[in-house]
C-alpha cells in the first residue's frame, strides 16, 4: 500500500504541502444528473418556474462553489481558479449537468469541478422542490483531469 498523503507520521491529518511542484495547467470535468418529472422539465426549459431562471441560477451557484471549494472540503487548498463552466444539456427524465474547472498551479481542481456540478444539482432541486420534491439526483462523477505529476486520466 502506497504511503496516506494527508496523514503524517503519527496519525494526524494536514494538508500536503505543494511548494515544490512545478506550476501547469490543469483541467477537470465532472458531471451529474437529475431526475424529474416532464411538467417540471418543460416548466424550467420555458423558465416559468415562480423562484425565477433555474439554469442560470444554478449556473452562478456552481461557479461559485467552485471557488469556495477549500471552504468545504477538509485539507483542499485554496485555488486561484481561471476558469469555471457549468452548462447544462435536457434529457428525457431530467438535466445532465457538466461541469469543468481551470487554473494554473500547483494542485488540481478535481474537487472543484465535482462541487461546480453538485452544488449546480443542489440548485435545481431548490428551487424546483415546490413542484417535485422526490427529484433524484445521481451519477455525480468525475470524467476527466489534465496536468500535474500523475498526469491525464479519463473515464472508461
Amino acid at each position: 500500500m502506497s504511503k496516506l498523503t494527508h496523514i503524517d507520521g503519527d496519525g494526524a491529518a494536514h494538508m500536503v504541502d505543494v511548494g515544490g511542484k512545478a506550476d501547469t495547467v490543469r483541467e477537470a470535468h465532472a458531471e451529474g444528473r437529475i431526475a424529474m418529472k416532464l411538467e417540471l422539465l418543460e416548466a424550467i426549459k420555458a423558465n416559468a418556474m415562480k423562484k425565477g431562471d433555474v439554469l442560470a441560477t444554478a449556473r452562478i451557484a456552481g461557479i461559485m462553489a467552485a471557488k469556495k471549494t477549500s471552504d468545504l472540503i477538509p485539507l483542499c487548498h485554496p485555488l486561484a481558479l481561471t476558469k469555471v463552466a457549468v452548462d447544462f444539456t435536457f434529457l428525457e427524465d431530467g438535466i445532465k449537468v457538466s461541469s469543468m474547472a481551470r487554473l494554473t498551479g500547483k494542485t488540481g481542481v478535481e474537487m472543484e469541478a465535482l462541487t461546480a456540478c453538485s452544488v449546480a444539482l443542489l440548485t435545481i432541486y431548490d428551487m424546483s422542490k415546490a413542484m417535485q420534491k422526490d427529484m433524484v439526483i445521481s451519477d455525480i462523477r468525475l470524467l476527466s483531469k489534465n496536468g500535474g505529476k500523475s498526469g491525464d486520466w479519463t473515464v472508461e
